[in-house]
């Protein structure tokens, strides 16, 4: 493949449609999140991602897992941790049984604003999808996103 093939080309412009995709819908939630519940897309998906866990094996995530989830590297992650934890949303502490690993749960008040925050965070993501289905380089990706389900 050369530089000019058309091929390479359709799939940049592919990538740029998803990209501009992805940046509108983001900072349309921001901006939502922001204003009415005073959370970045990142930290609600943080407080989302860690309120998923459960007790048992397996039920507590890494923080290499939960950099994964948020898509931010370890050290962003941790940052954002300590955020979050400073304000009384998240709690850390010490694995039982490896002295060595650090767990990281939702407190009291940070499950109640994520479920405040869920309708916003929705609602935000259905007028973004709204907004760029009018869009004709948009709309097929907005179509894909509508189409995908998520097992419960």
């Amino acid at each position: 493949m050369t530089a000019t093939d058309p091929a390479l080309t359709a799939l940049a412009q592919g990538w740029c449609a998803l990209s501009a995709l992805h940046g509108r819908i983001e900072a349309h939630i921001e901006r939502a999140l922001q204003t009415k519940h005073d959370l970045s897309v990142r930290e609600y998906s943080l407080l989302d991602v860690l309120s998923r866990q459960h007790a048992g094996e397996g039920g507590h995530l890494q923080m290499k897992q939960v950099a994964d989830a948020v898509v931010l590297s370890q050290s962003a992650t941790t940052r954002l941790v300590s955020r979050l934890e400073d304000r009384g949303l998240l709690e850390r502490y010490l694995c039982p049984t490896d002295r060595r690993g650090i767990y990281t749960n939702v407190t009291e008040a940070g499950l109640h604003l994520l479920e405040e925050a869920r309708p916003t965070n929705d609602a935000a993501l259905r007028e973004a999808l709204d907004d760029a289905a009018k869009s004709p380089e948009l709309a097929p990706l907005v179509r894909v996103v509508e189409s995908l389900s998520m097992p419960a």
